[in-house]
């Protein structure tokens, strides 16, 4: 397998050799200033975990408010462009929050016994983190360097809390072949959403490196990989075909799958259950299928993990939202040797009149997880989601989505590796303000 810094100069190679099918978009570019564009982003978050069967106290709520900035700028003209920009956000917590702990507010260090311990003080009152990065573009091929927000499935940033999980690093981004987008990239440091520091998680590299190809308007697939130094290696492939049907209807089949090897001593969420540290791998995978009509879409999903360990992601620095499966809401059906399937309902009520309120539902069961007590332990969740966007006016794209899950499972696996009985809400109110 060639190294990850080979699949980076080859993509450099490409950018330079091949000659494109379409238009450059750096051709097209109209300037530094020109095409310089500015958000902000107020977000009022909340997020109440209501454990069941655990002592008073242990539940976690967390209510803030947040302002989410990025400012950047356009690029440069001429055979090269160049630009620069700045992400970040600025939060306060609403009320005493004396029992956050569901990776949304950072927590002052508490001294516990006389030793510190993160994580379990007292709700910060207000703090802001963020970062600048720089680019440069040639031909269709793009190259940004800094503090980023990542949507790679093997290294995702954690976007589902009140503010987004940081990346430090490059990137590459290549359109050199129609219909063809390949990456590469190399990342130092790791920033959780409820993390002050630029590198809690201490990252010391993440190569990255993937393709994605776009076969016809129906047909899609794509690769990706990485290695995290001293923590593990994963690869990922998806497969996308959408069956156009009569009356506009379709039926669109999913595959996506990962494969993770560990390194000595890596975090596994799920116990190796006796197996060594230095010989611990995975494979999960899940097919979907999706029938559309109309306003209505239903889903079926199914997933199965196999290894000496389950699926473990956000442990060892490599993106808190790294599991780009179905079967993930408040759980991901993720434990070693779990079987899962789904079904899924959404409705569109813009063909009722109410156009951008849209509602999901969702039933998950898992089973055949093996714990340190039993070969067949089992969880499940009822999911709902309705997500209401204003579609025009001064407050147009201003949102609020409100999601329950209703979570339970066995003891064996809650008391082992995961969590209690849980009914969770989340409640999350954007306002997008674009400033230029």
């Amino acid at each position: 397998m060639l190294k990850a810094q080979q699949l980076t100069l080859a993509v450099l190679i490409q950018a330079a050799l091949v000659s494109t099918a379409f238009a450059s978009e750096q051709s097209e570019s109209k300037g530094f200033v020109e095409d310089a564009e500015g958000t902000v982003l107020f977000r009022t978050g909340y997020i109440n975990r209501d454990k069941k069967n655990v002592k008073p106290g242990v539940d976690n709520s967390s209510f803030a408010q947040t302002a989410m900035v990025k400012l950047e700028s356009g690029y440069t003209q001429g055979i090269v462009g160049f630009g620069a920009g700045i992400i970040g956000d600025g939060s306060f917590k609403i009320g005493e929050n004396k029992h956050a702990g569901n990776n949304m507010i950072p927590r002052e260090t508490a001294i516990v016994d006389g030793v510190p311990t993160k994580g379990a003080g007292d709700a910060y009152d207000h703090w802001s983190r963020g970062g600048g990065f720089v680019k440069a573009r040639f031909s269709n091929t793009s190259a940004v360097y800094g503090t980023q927000i990542l949507d790679i499935p093997v290294l995702a940033s954690n976007t589902t809390r009140l503010v987004p999980e940081y990346f430090t690093g490059t990137l590459l981004t290549s359109h050199e072949i129609k219909n063809l987008e390949v990456i590469a990239g190399k990342f130092t440091k790791n920033q959780y959403s409820d993390q002050i520091a630029t590198d809690s998680n201490h990252l010391r590299n993440a190569w990255v490196w993937g393709a994605k190809y776009k076969f016809d308007e129906n047909l899609t697939g794509s690769y990706y990989g990485t290695d995290v130094k001293d923590k593990l290696d994963r690869h990922y492939v998806n497969a996308n075909y959408k069956l156009p049907l009569a009356n506009k209807d379709s039926l669109t089949f999913d595959f996506s799958g990962y494969h993770t090897e560990w390194d000595k001593g890596a975090s596994a969420s799920s116990s190796s259950l006796g197996s060594d540290s230095s010989d611990r791998s995975n494979n999960i995978w899940a097919l979907s299928s999706t029938y559309n009509t109309g306003p209505h879409s239903v889903m079926l999903a199914y997933q199965q993990n196999t290894g000496n360990t389950g699926y473990a992601y956000g442990e060892n620095a490599d993106g808190g939202q790294s599991i780009y499966l179905p079967n993930s809401y408040l759980s991901d059906f993720n434990g070693r040797k779990e079987k899962s399937a789904q079904l899924q309902y959404n409705l569109d009520f813009g063909a009722y009149g109410i156009p951008g309120l849209n509602w999901t539902s969702a039933f998950v069961y898992g089973w055949n997880i093996q714990t340190k007590t039993e070969n067949n332990a089992k969880e499940r969740e009822f999911f709902n989601q309705v997500k209401y966007t204003v579609q025009s006016g001064f407050a147009k794209d201003t949102s609020l989505r409100v999601r329950y899950s209703h979570y339970r499972n066995d003891a064996s696996y809650a008391n082992d590796y995961y969590m209690p009985d849980t009914n969770e809400w989340r409640l999350f109110f954007d306002i997008p303000v674009k400033l230029f």
